[in-house]
């Protein structure tokens, strides 16, 4: 580090040690960008500037930040039981969040497998439907089918399913996984608001794919009802409506991955209400505690669970689960952002702001660089045209750029990604709008 920048802010601290994820570490070690508080929508930064969340920390902080309520019930909980095993051995709060959570769901999933993050229950749900077929004596389904442009995380399940490149590449991933087309069209759907029209039919993939291996040898579907981290792409209307159908036809599992929009983030509890179809599978986190303690669920259809959970009494029927499976203190932090949900009715919220999100992100149409527009609930993306021999690099300028001008914002490739918190005002959502319009403005 430089010494002008130690004068600026003596408390920094050392960068070297920690290997950020995700991150240009080298470009950011040069240029840090240190968030050391967070209230309500806003962060403060080690030079005392306020920065708009407008991604919900990281799609995750759905209450938005500082909640006391949460933070008190983590308090208490670590000073009567900070942790318990949940291997042959229980604690209240398990069970009671586990209810809670199973009442808010899509009718039937109300089985829940506690995980600490959404790469853990991607990887919890593919063995569940592994399980589930082996159960009823089809261990010949190994298949697992996920889409391109599609996001699991970062487990070697979730990269194998998931369909973003960049993520694969380097790493091995599982044998027998496949790949629908991805649903992203430009030439019909450009400047969409809501639901994309055109595109129900690459559902049909499907058939492709049973065609091609048999539909005996397929496991699992997996797919985000709105694909969040390839840049807010929405179903084309009546896509996962023909995908349900399909799965049902040949008796494979359906798994929605709703890490990013469980929570309230279309204005419903769940993505599966908001369309209407419900899988066989859901997996969570982000959103389940507001960010607040590392936490997942994975919700099982009734069905999918007996199949499994079944002979001799003693036995162990999944050899699956993590030592924190169902911690105490993330329990006590899931129960507590429930709570806020409810008085507050932030799961509904979106529904009431998103038309005018939609005004407002809509109105940049015609900024330089603006190729498309696309939201739904209280998520958009604005898609840029790439610099020719440097895609990605307008992107990443216009990120830099916002946070510089008092915004967080996501970007993927050229791709900006808006999800701000469900508490925000229609006055802030001008606002964060009104920021990446000028910054649009400013970038070459």
């Amino acid at each position: 580090m430089n010494d002008i920048s130690d004068r600026r802010t003596p408390n920094r601290p050392d960068l070297d040690a920690f290997w950020m994820p995700f991150t240009a570490n080298r470009q950011f070690k040069a240029e840090p960008r240190l968030l050391v508080g967070a209230k309500g929508m806003y962060y403060r930064t080690e030079d005392g500037r306020e920065i708009i969340d407008g991604a919900s920390g990281l799609w995750c902080v759905n209450a938005g930040h500082g909640r006391t309520e949460i933070a008190e019930a983590v308090g208490r909980q670590l000073v009567e039981l900070d942790y318990a095993p949940s291997f042959q051995m229980g604690h209240p709060l398990a069970f009671d969040f586990a209810s809670e959570l199973a009442a808010l769901a899509p009718q039937g999933l109300d089985r829940v497998f506690f995980t600490n993050s959404g790469s853990e229950s991607v990887d919890t749900a593919l063995k569940i439907a592994l399980a589930y077929h082996r159960a009823r004596g089809e261990g010949q389904r190994t298949r697992l089918i996920g889409r391109e442009k599609g996001y699991h995380g970062v487990g070697f399940g979730g990269i194998s399913v998931g369909g973003l490149v960049n993520n694969r590449r380097m790493f091995l991933t599982l044998p027998g996984a496949e790949h629908l087309t991805h649903t992203h069209d430009l030439a019909k759907n450009a400047f969409s608001k809501g639901l994309p029209p055109h595109g129900a039919e690459k559902a049909d993939d499907l058939e492709r794919l049973v065609a091609l291996h048999g539909a005996e040898t397929i496991a699992a579907v997996i797919v985000e009802p709105v694909a969040g981290s390839a840049g807010v792409l929405p179903p084309p209307v009546g896509y996962l409506e023909r995908l349900r159908e399909i799965c049902t036809k040949y008796g494979i599992l359906l798994i929605f991955d709703e890490v990013i929009t469980g929570f309230g983030r279309l204005g419903t509890p769940f993505a599966g209400q908001f369309f209407g179809v419900t899988p066989d599978i859901m997996t969570t986190a982000k959103g389940v505690t507001n960010g607040a303690f590392p936490m997942g669920a994975v919700f099982a259809g009734r069905h999918v669970h007996d199949a499994i959970v079944q002979g001799p009494a003693g036995a162990i029927e999944l050899f699956h689960g993590y030592t924190y499976s169902g911690h105490p203190a993330a329990c006590a932090a899931g129960l507590a952002t429930l709570g806020v949900y409810r008085r507050e009715r932030l799961l509904t919220r979106a529904a009431e702001l998103a038309p005018g999100f939609e005004a407002a992100v809509h109105g940049l149409r015609g900024r330089r660089h603006v190729i498309d527009i696309r939201n739904i609930g209280l998520m958009a993306a604005i898609e840029l045209g790439p610099r020719d021999g440097a895609p990605g690099a307008r992107g990443f300028e216009a990120h830099l750029k916002a946070f510089q001008a008092g915004a967080l914002i996501r970007y993927t490739g050229d791709i900006l990604a808006l999800s701000p918190p469900l508490i925000a005002t229609p006055e802030e959502l001008e606002r964060l709008v009104g920021i990446v319009g000028d910054v649009l403005d400013a970038i070459d």
